[in-house]
């Protein structure tokens, strides 16, 4: 089996207790051979860990290295597409984090580079490949006359499940990357719905890159994209939201949002007159915590539920796995920078719906 050779760019809270971990399991498939940061300290203190792999402060410095075979793309949401066509243009495969980007004009460049390169990207969307939701996938395609959807994510304080379970080394940024981010990050914003947009617009936008990239990207892969959007609304400043899907024969209810309760409150279900499939996750910065899937069945006068836990193994580490599948067998990911688009798309659709309501609540 090929050993790939990574480089990582972003050494934060995710890389430490998701990504190093999986990777570390996975030594027979991956070597990481380089890292990247914009904190040097933080670069330093990771680094150590890895004394056999480079140290980079820029994304495209890494990217240049001849060395790498593809690079996993980890940092900030605003400096996505900058690393990732860095690397496609040196000839890398690249897995990035989600959301893939910001804006449709990102997802476009970083497509046609992908395309000129003759490369493999792929977009992390790390629930699509919990076996539950392969499992649960499956016999939704099996489903005839699908009544009513939902898809479920309300979520407390990434902090609370982290602060008990993992030690995360953080360091402040130098004051000048802060600054650039905040700056990219408006301006990106802007482009992707529009100048002028009002604050709980905003927030309602930078929630669906985070929390709602892995419910939409889900749902179309179990139902395919909605045919257009019935209702949408937004509250309490943009941290909770609710969006109402018109998939023709059937709606989905889509419900997200942000609080202080100490849970993790995810799932996708979907239902005909006689069986409904429902996929639940918990939080995946406590490592191998499952996926489960639960089947319930009417025939006549028998009603039966079964709960399907298929395996321990997280899904991240399955991601990584199917990346290098991908890249070894040369087989085209099913989470794709083209398949990530389509949520862009549809975070515009339903930012301009909740823009054309009329008077929204505060």
């Amino acid at each position: 089996m090929k050993k790939l050779k990574l480089g990582l760019v972003g050494l934060g809270e995710v890389a430490q207790i998701v990504h190093l971990p999986a990777l570390a399991q996975l030594d027979e498939l991956f070597e990481i051979s380089a890292l990247c940061d914009a904190s040097p300290r933080l670069l330093q203190a990771i680094g150590e860990r890895h004394p056999e792999a480079e140290r980079y402060g820029d994304a495209r410095e890494l990217a240049r290295d001849a060395g790498l075979d593809a690079v996993l793309i980890l940092n900030s949401s605003e400096y996505h597409a900058e690393g990732a066509i860095a690397a496609i243009e040196s000839g890398k495969h690249v897995l990035i984090e989600k959301p893939m980007c910001m804006t449709v004009r990102e997802a476009d460049e970083i497509i046609a580079a992908k395309n000129r390169a003759g490369v493999k990207v792929m977009v992390g969307y790390m629930r699509r490949y919990a076996a539950a939701f392969e499992q649960a996938a499956e016999l939704v395609r099996g489903m005839e006359d699908v009544t009513y959807a939902r898809v479920r994510d309300i979520i407390g304080p990434n902090a609370y499940f982290i602060n008990q379970s993992a030690k995360a080394l953080r360091f402040e940024l130098p004051e000048s990357v802060r600054e650039d981010r905040r700056l990219r990050g408006e301006r990106l914003v802007r482009e992707a719905i529009g100048e002028g947009a009002p604050p709980d617009l905003v927030a309602v936008y930078h929630l669906l890159l985070g929390l709602g990239s892995h419910d939409l990207s889900a749902m179309r892969e179990l139902i395919g994209l909605p045919q257009r959007i019935v209702s949408a609304d937004c509250w309490l400043g943009g941290t909770f939201l609710s969006v109402l899907f018109d998939h023709g024969r059937f709606r989905t209810l889509f419900e997200m949002g942000l609080d202080g309760q100490g849970r993790f409150d995810a799932l996708l279900e979907v239902m005909n007159e006689t069986q409904t499939v429902k996929v639940t996750y918990d939080t995946p910065y406590i490592r191998h915590l499952p996926a489960q899937a639960t089947i319930m069945r009417t025939a006549g006068e028998s009603f039966r539920t079964e709960i399907v836990r298929p395996t321990y193994e997280d899904p991240y580490t399955r991601e990584l796995r199917y990346f290098h599948e991908s890249i070894v067998q040369d087989r085209e990911p099913k989470t794709s920078a083209e398949d990530a688009r389509e949520d862009l798309v549809l975070f515009r659709q339903i930012i301009d719906t909740l823009r054309h309501k009329g008077e929204r609540p505060t």
